[in-house]
Order: structure tokens, then C-alpha cells, then sequence
């Protein structure tokens, strides 16, 4: 009698901290008219039948069978279908991650997949979780989260182009970092490579997850929080015009003035007195 024994060695990446929202099962008739939408949670579209496309941002991808669309939060899009041979497929809709496909010079906040060869593992967890949440049977709930972390590392696994998982928390942690930076160092000069560099994200999705955190992107915010810095110091000093451009980092006086304006309707001089007319 023979034995094989083989040790597990055990990977760096982190816990998946996923949470699994819906799965639906959907096929597209003739009266279904679907809208650009956006949703706050990523989805996974998987095409089991059928011809399509799916309208994403300013892009149009086609689609056919074992194709698998994936749509990070926040993204617009919609799908649309070929009358000939309609659309069937399963969604899932996943609170928690973003999976980023893309390289160290871009970053894709939505991408294309197609598994036909590997659908035999793919699909069977896709199936396996729509049966799961549609009987609803005990400890469904458990048994389909598990299910959802085997499937994003079997993507992952399958997927030739690189696939990043990034959780919604480590991206608020990482925003509130880079704000919390330029907060500090507004006066000194700052670009996006040095902020994408300190936070380790990469710069395109540090744009997007920024402006989903403070409302502004980071360089956005940069010149928000100088031209604050700047009204502290016409109300407060007597420093020139030009001294305060340097003092907040700005590169010219002339920049300096057009942002202003830009912001406040007014020049820093014109601010400057009016400030001054409310003290009397």
C-alpha cells in the first residue's frame, strides 16, 4: 500500500473580507430596456447563453458565452442584447472588495474575462451559489460566503491578464492617509506618483477611490486646502500676495491669483479688503 503526503504551504495574500449581497439569474427578452446605472458594490456578470454587449463608461464590449464582465462600484453601465440569440446569465453582487485589472501603469476599474476553458470550475461555483441562495437551505448563508472567496481565487487563478483584490476598508485607511498628508505638507510640491507611492496604490485608482472619499481628487484637494491656508493669511498677515504663493506651495503668483478667483469669485486682494471692512 502506498501513501502520498503533500504539505500545504500556505500563500501571503490576505483574508478576503467579501460580502456576498444577491445573486440573480436574468435573461434578456425583447421588452427589457436596460439604463446606464451605477451601484455601490462591485458586480460580476457571467454570460451563459447568448450575444450582447455591455455599455461601460464610454466603452462598448461585446460578449458571448463564458464571458465574465467585471463592474467595480461606482462604474457607470448597462447591458444590451443580440435579438437573434438573447442574453442569459447570472450576476453576483459583492460588498467589500474592488477586483482591479491593469498593470503597474493602469489600473481598469472594470474588465473582460473569457473562461470558456476553465468554465467547468468557474461555473460551477457561479451555479452553486444560485442554487445556494435560491433554497435558502441551512447554513446557506456560511456555505455561500465560502463559496464566493473559492471563486475570486479561482478567477484570479484562471485569468491571464493580472487581477488585484483591494478591500473597501484598506482604501478608506489609505484615503484618510494621503489626506492626513496633504493636510501636512499642502505647501511643499506634491504630485500624484509621490502620493500613489506613499499610499501604495496605485495613482489611477487612488484618483478614483479618493474622489469617492473626499469628494475631490487628491490634487483637487491639494489646491483646496492651499487656497484655505491662503485666506487664513490675507485675513491674519500682511505678507504680499506673492509671499503667501510661496508660502502655500503654489508655483506662481500669477497661478496663484487665477486659482483664487476660480474659487472665490474674487482676487486675493479684493478678499483681502472685504475681510478687512467686516473687522471695522
Amino acid at each position: 500500500m502506498g501513501n502520498a503526503q503533500y504539505e500545504i504551504n500556505y500563500s501571503t495574500l490576505s483574508k478576503i473580507n467579501s460580502k456576498l449581497l444577491y445573486v440573480t439569474s436574468a435573461r434578456f427578452d425583447t421588452d427589457w430596456h436596460s439604463i446606464m446605472h451605477t451601484h455601490p458594490f462591485t458586480e460580476l456578470f457571467y454570460v451563459l447563453k447568448g450575444k450582447g454587449t455591455f455599455h461601460v463608461e464610454d466603452r462598448v464590449l461585446d460578449v458571448t458565452e463564458d464571458d465574465l464582465v467585471i463592474v467595480n462600484s461606482n462604474i457607470n453601465h448597462t447591458e444590451s442584447s443580440n435579438g437573434e440569440s438573447p442574453l442569459e446569465y447570472i450576476v453576483l453582487g459583492i460588498e467589500g472588495i474592488s477586483i482591479l485589472a491593469g498593470n503597474n501603469d493602469e489600473v481598469q476599474l472594470y474588465s473582460l474575462h473569457n473562461y470558456e476553458n476553465y468554465k467547468h470550475e468557474i461555473l460551477f461555483y457561479i451555479k452553486t451559489l444560485l442554487q445556494e441562495a435560491s433554497t435558502k437551505s441551512d447554513y446557506y448563508d456560511l456555505i455561500s460566503q465560502n463559496l464566493l472567496d473559492v471563486l475570486i481565487m479561482n478567477i484570479i487563478r484562471r485569468t491571464k491578464s493580472e487581477l488585484i483584490i483591494e478591500t473597501s476598508n484598506k482604501i478608506s485607511h489609505e484615503c484618510a492617509y494621503v489626506k492626513q498628508y496633504l493636510d501636512q505638507h499642502f505647501s511643499e510640491n506634491i504630485n500624484l506618483d509621490e502620493l500613489a507611492k506613499i499610499s501604495y496604490i496605485n495613482k489611477y485608482y487612488l484618483v478614483h477611490s479618493f474622489k469617492k472619499y473626499a469628494g475631490m481628487t487628491p490634487i483637487n484637494y491639494l489646491n483646496y486646502k492651499r487656497l484655505k491656508e491662503a485666506c487664513m493669511l490675507l485675513r491674519t498677515t500682511n505678507h504680499s500676495i506673492a509671499q503667501i504663493a510661496s508660502i502655500i506651495g503654489m508655483s506662481s503668483q500669477s497661478y496663484f491669483c487665477q486659482s483664487f478667483k476660480k474659487q472665490y469669485q474674487m482676487s486675493p486682494n479684493e478678499y483681502r479688503k472685504q475681510s478687512q471692512l467686516k473687522e471695522i
